[in-house]
């Protein structure tokens, strides 16, 4: 069942809607657990669009075993996804830092709101992300380290490669996620692959995982997969590989490999010159978590991240 959780007037008589998928058991008892999947808060992130897709494809297919509410909220940030920008347009406000929002706040606070509400008294909330156009993220939890009690368990069904644990006091409040913990809606935050792009590797890997959490949680009855075992790692077993010059980089190496210390990750090259400005390897053992993307830089710029045991 499509709802419009939220409804906002725009100039030229337009409206900007913000909609939901709900899909349930055709006779409900009252007592069913109910699960979040939302997205499209940046609009230039468009994985978790597949993983929508793909989620409510395979539960139509098998409509019989579900035994719980399933909220899928594919847009988010409408006006974004339309005008293929991160931000709200018009006032170029950052919705992930709205929430809880305001009943009577312009448009943006409106809309956090409305979704906010919507959201209030659900089990479990998934927000999924696409990182950005500069990074390619292997499947990825992020969570903070102050809730990781009850929260690792959801998240180490959810068929990942990594959790990444950081800090509370740098978790940004005004977050969806952060502002659903402390109203007692657990929730925590996936990223996987690049802005602009859709992986459907990383998004079938998320939707079993996906399927497999519901199971767990009686919301499936159907066929569900035994979920891989992520890396659980922290800020202290992070990596970061900045360039010492400007160019062009070139990697060597892919996302979710395997490096030895000393090992060529790429190079930076002048494209004028025909020179190369520098070599850069790995600092140290570990698997790439994530590595540039667009590949002009200049000097400072993140190249990869190497997570490894410290």
């Amino acid at each position: 069942m499509i709802e419009t959780v939220a409804a906002v007037n725009l100039m030229v008589e337009e409206v900007m809607k913000i909609k939901k998928n709900r899909l349930m058991p055709d006779f409900p008892t009252g007592k069913e657990k109910r699960i979040a999947v939302v997205t499209g808060i940046f609009g230039d992130e468009l994985q978790g669009q597949y993983v929508c897709y793909e989620l409510i494809r395979r539960i139509k297919e098998d409509f019989a075993s579900l035994t719980g509410i399933v909220d899928i909220y594919p847009a988010l940030n409408p006006l974004g996804m339309e005008a293929r920008t991160r931000e709200i347009p018009g006032p170029e406000l950052e919705m992930n830092g709205l929430f809880p929002g305001s009943n009577s706040g312009v448009m943006g606070e409106y809309a956090a709101y409305c979704v906010f509400e919507d959201l209030r008294g659900a089990d479990f909330c998934l927000d999924v992300h696409g990182s950005n156009m500069f990074l390619h993220e292997i499947l990825q939890i992020r969570m903070n380290d102050d809730r990781v009690e009850e929260l690792l368990p959801y998240a180490r069904a959810l068929n990942t490669d990594m959790i990444w644990i950081h800090p509370s006091n740098q978790v940004k409040r005004g977050s969806l996620a952060y502002e659903l913990n402390q109203i007692g809606v657990k929730s925590f935050v996936t990223e996987s692959s690049y802005a602009y792009k859709i992986n459907q590797n990383y998004g079938n890997q998320l939707v079993d995982g996906i399927f497999a959490l519901m199971k767990e949680l009686g919301i499936w009855q159907g066929d569900a997969i035994v979920p891989r075992e992520p890396l659980v790692t922290n800020d202290a077993e992070m990596t970061y590989i900045n360039s010492e010059s400007s160019g062009i980089f070139i990697p060597d190496v892919e996302v979710s490999s395997f490096v030895r210390a000393g090992t060529r990750i790429g190079t930076v090259v002048d494209v004028i010159t025909g020179s190369v400005e520098e070599v850069v390897t790995a600092p140290r053992d570990g698997v790439i978590s994530a590595m540039r993307e667009y590949p002009a830089i200049e000097e400072g710029s993140l190249l990869a991240r190497i997570v490894g045991a410290s």
